[in-house]
């Protein structure tokens, strides 16, 4: 057999001479010397800090073949894919947000998990670009609708809280459901009240939830109220709260308040009604302390159902009967007062009446005669005494005029005691209701040689009435008339100065009436002193409502009327006196009764000048009336007017009108039917608005 051939040891030799070149100028760095080399290397000198995972990467996971010079320092050639050195790193994927940042902006050397990415430079509205729920989380499938740009609402360092949702142009038409559904938006909360469809904004406004603008006009609530009032939702019964079952607004009547306008329903309640089922002091009210016993009784029986006061008690609601004191004992009801007659008899034995002690009080009298000492007791302490105005009766039992059942109406007629000529002891003013001479009385003292010892000397018509008194029936006076008349005589002109003598122009003491009066010279017609009387006060005076309407001060009536016999005699008006006054505030057509046929008003058929002359309302009669003897006495004044519609000429000139005058009248079509004109003063018709003729005076 052949022995294996040996190598040549030349070849062996410049082999190995070879190797330890490469090796000796760092081409080939074999694996395990790398990496043990690696552990005494200070990696910090190459300017590559290895942290994080690439502290934890063998070298030749970078350093390919063992080539250290030229290794990549940047993220990106390692950790895109496609690149040479990615092999199996961890590389960008494909839904990266698009980006050309270097890694470590946002990455750290850790892991590439919880990346922390900067928004500064964003541009505002371009969100989308990466959230977009492949790149990055985007709008989960519970958002609410909308196109808006993320950070609209939301802001960089984190999605909520989100702000800012723009709410300008929300009406009370948009659902606001939509996105308050308590799933992408705050909704409803499980204690919220049934609204049915009502829209939030009805209640809410788009600051904020609270205050809630709720009233309960936004919805219909009548007769539903426990649907939201029942302590949950709303706020329900207290715990006081009487035991019904009816709907709260069956007694509460006001929604903004529990109190206001509260009433309970007591429509259908009867006697056979307990009311104390409620109104027992706790759930409402109930009898008070001082309450009088009523045993078993309803309180339907004294009160009704709209109020408490006033009780229609009237002691017919349960026996009572010699039971007075059990209520009427000064606590529960009134007692006896202190002046009360001593007695330990029951009340009802005197007080016969259930609504008054004073009414038909019965003490029993029925012994009582004329020989009875009634002051015994109606002394003015154990009972009802004289007053100290009663009149003087002397020692006359109370009996005499007083009955048992009342004191008044009395029956003093004067003749229980002696009167004749005594007037004067009683009717002095002191002991009403005697009454005494009144401030107005004549004083008939005063007249000399006249004797009147006592009232009954004029008064003869018996007890009943001082009228009808006849001083001068009873006494001869003369020549004394002012002693009485004078302070009483009437505050007039005709009695100014007067100071006695009334009987120069009265001759009867029966009546004032038949005095006859005498114009003095100084009063004569001409000398304008009538109103000095004449005034409806002191004489008769102008006719209220019907004379017509003179100047104060300068019309006199002798300026119209002539005789001092009469007022309707001998009357011609007088213009001058009423110059300064206006013609319509009497020929108003409101005056026509005076004098022979009164101040004449306007005809119907006059021309209408308030109306459809300018500023016509204001015109009075003498603008176009120049004499006061006559209306004819006339020349026309157009005050002014322009015509169509500064006034109009229409209104008189027109065919077919029919107020006095003699003015010319045409229809408006006389010289044209088209365009048809709206009035004869008008641009390019007759003046002054166009241009034919002469203003007021010739129409061509």
């Amino acid at each position: 057999m052949n022995q294996p051939r040996t190598p040549d040891l030349m070849s062996l030799l410049r082999q190995l001479l070879a190797l330890l070149v490469l090796v000796a100028s760092g081409l080939i760095a074999p694996a395990a010397q790398a990496q043990t080399m690696g552990r005494d290397f200070d990696h910090n000198r190459t300017g590559f800090v290895l942290s994080g995972a690439h502290a934890r990467e063998r070298c030749e996971s970078c350093h390919v073949n063992g080539v250290f010079k030229g290794t990549p320092r940047d993220c990106q050639t390692c950790h895109t894919s496609g690149s040479r050195l990615a092999r199996n790193n961890t590389v960008k994927s494909a839904n990266h947000i698009p980006t050309t940042a270097p890694c470590q902006t946002c990455h750290t050397s850790q892991t590439f998990n919880g990346a922390r990415f900067s928004h500064a430079g964003v541009a505002r509205g371009s969100c989308a670009t990466c959230h977009n729920t492949r790149n990055a989380p985007g709008k989960p499938t519970s958002h609410i609708a909308t196109t808006a740009s993320c950070d609209t609402c939301h802001r960089t360092t984190g999605w909520l809280p989100a702000t800012g949702t723009d709410h300008s142009t929300f009406t009370a038409a948009t659902n606001c459901a939509s996105c308050h559904n308590g799933s992408s938006a705050t909704g409803k909360t499980a204690r919220h009240i049934a609204t049915g469809s009502l829209n939030c904004t009805s209640c809410h406004t788009t600051r904020g939830w609270l205050p809630s603008t709720w009233n309960h006009s936004q919805m219909a609530v009548t007769n539903t109220c426990s649907t939201c009032h029942n302590g949950n939702n709303a706020s329900g019964k207290s715990a006081n709260h009487l035991v019904t079952t009816a709907q709260c607004d069956t007694c509460h009547k006001s929604t903004a308040s529990w109190t206001a306008s509260t009433k309970v329903d007591h429509g259908t309640f009867s006697a056979a009604t307990n009311c104390a089922s409620c109104h027992n002091g706790s759930t409402a009210t109930g009898k008070t302390a001082r309450h009088i016993t009523t045993g078993t009784l309803n309180c339907t029986s004294c009160h009704t159902t709209a109020s408490w006061l006033p009780s229609s008690w009237n002691h017919s609601q349960m026996v009572v009967a010699n039971t007075c004191s059990s209520c009427h004992n000064g606590n529960n009801a009134s007692g006896k007062s202190a002046n009360h007659l001593v007695t330990t008899a029951q009340c009802d034995t005197c007080h016969k009446s259930t609504t008054s002690w004073a009414a038909n009080t019965a003490v029993n009298h029925s012994t009582f005669t004329t020989a009875t000492n009634c002051t015994t007791c109606h002394n003015g302490s154990g009972a009802t005494g004289k007053p100290m105005t009663h009149i003087p009766v002397a020692a006359t039992n109370c009996i005499a005029c007083h009955t048992t059942t009342g004191w008044k109406p009395h029956r003093f007629t004067h003749t229980q005691v002696v009167v004749a000529n005594q007037c004067g002891t009683c009717h002095n003013g002191s002991y009403p209701p005697a009454d005494g001479r009144p401030a107005t009385h004549p004083p008939y003292q005063s007249l000399t040689g006249v004797v009147i010892p006592n009232c009954d000397t004029c008064h003869k018509a018996g007890f009943v009435s001082w009228t009808p008194a006849r001083l001068h029936a009873s006494i001869t006076v003369t020549a004394q008339c002012a002693t009485c008349h004078i302070a009483v005589k009437p505050n007039t002109g005709v009695h100014v100065g007067v100071t006695g003598n009334c009987e120069s122009c009265h001759r009867s003491t029966a009546s004032w009436a038949s005095a006859t009066f005498a114009h003095s010279p100084a009063n004569a017609v001409g000398t304008g002193t009538c109103d000095t009387c004449h005034n409806g006060v002191q004489a008769k005076g102008k006719p209220p409502g019907t004379h017509i309407p003179v100047p104060v001060g300068t019309a006199k009536c002798d300026s119209c009327h002539r005789s001092q016999t009469s007022f309707a005699t001998a009357v011609t008006m007088n213009h001058t006196v009423v110059a300064t006054a206006t013609c319509k505030s009497c020929h108003s057509g409101a005056y026509v009764s005076q004098g022979i046929v009164g101040a004449l008003g306007k005809p119907t058929n006059h021309i209408p000048e308030a109306t459809q002359l300018l500023n016509g309302a204001a015109m009075d009669c003498k603008s176009c009336h120049t004499g006061t003897t006559a209306w004819t006495t006339v020349r026309m004044n157009h005050n002014g007017t322009m015509g169509n519609g500064a006034g109009w000429c229409k209104a008189c000139h027109q065919t077919g009108t029919a107020f006095l005058g003699n003015m010319e009248k045409k229809s408006l079509t006389h010289e044209r039917s088209s365009p048809v004109p709206t009035d004869c003063s008008m641009s390019g018709c007759h003046r002054p608005l166009g241009n034919t003729g002469s203003t007021y005076t010739n129409w061509d």
